[in-house]
């Protein structure tokens, strides 16, 4: 009788997969970047959402650079290419904007809408460190049957023959 049991050969190293850092990086860029452009283009429904502003020109220089941001991390994403220093980008911001979000609101210059925000970086720093820890840097070797391959190979050099007709 055969034994048709698995052998496992040995633990393989196995690099991270990068499409859960494609993932999270091209959803926070998309998030930033309709964001940022939403009070260059309707300014009044930004208002009516956030509340009344007085510079807007200051909503409008973050806007932009939340924006860029925010291509810049689809344009990673796009391209597989997810850095360290995207990684930095993408969590540097989220916990800025975050905790701009917070302590403005507890202090009462900004609108609690913030705190969706808020939620919103929140969520994605830990997506970030899900992606980051939750991935495997080894994985279990693929089992083996080096001695079913050998028996099935017996005969792969021979050539084959016409089949056995009845």
């Amino acid at each position: 009788m055969i034994d048709t049991s698995p052998m496992p050969v040995g633990v393989q190293p196995e690099a991270r997969a990068p499409n859960q850092y494609r993932l999270v990086t091209g959803v926070q860029g998309a998030y930033y970047f309709l964001t940022g452009i939403w009070p260059l283009f309707g300014i009044d429904s930004f208002q009516a959402m956030t509340g009344p502003k007085f510079d807007l020109w200051l909503v409008y220089t973050v806007g932009s650079l939340v924006a860029v941001i925010g291509a810049t991390l689809v344009w990673a994403a796009a391209r597989g290419r997810i850095t360290a220093e995207t990684a930095v980008l993408a969590v540097g911001s989220a916990v800025a904007l975050g905790l701009i979000d917070v302590i403005f609101v507890a202090r009462g210059v900004i609108s609690w809408v913030y705190l969706l925000d808020a939620a919103a970086q929140t969520a994605l720093v830990g997506w970030w460190v899900l992606a980051h820890t939750g991935t495997p840097r080894w994985r279990p070797a693929t089992p083996q049957y080096p001695h079913i391959r050998a028996l099935l190979n017996r005969g792969a050099s021979v050539t084959p023959t016409a089949p056995v007709s009845r």
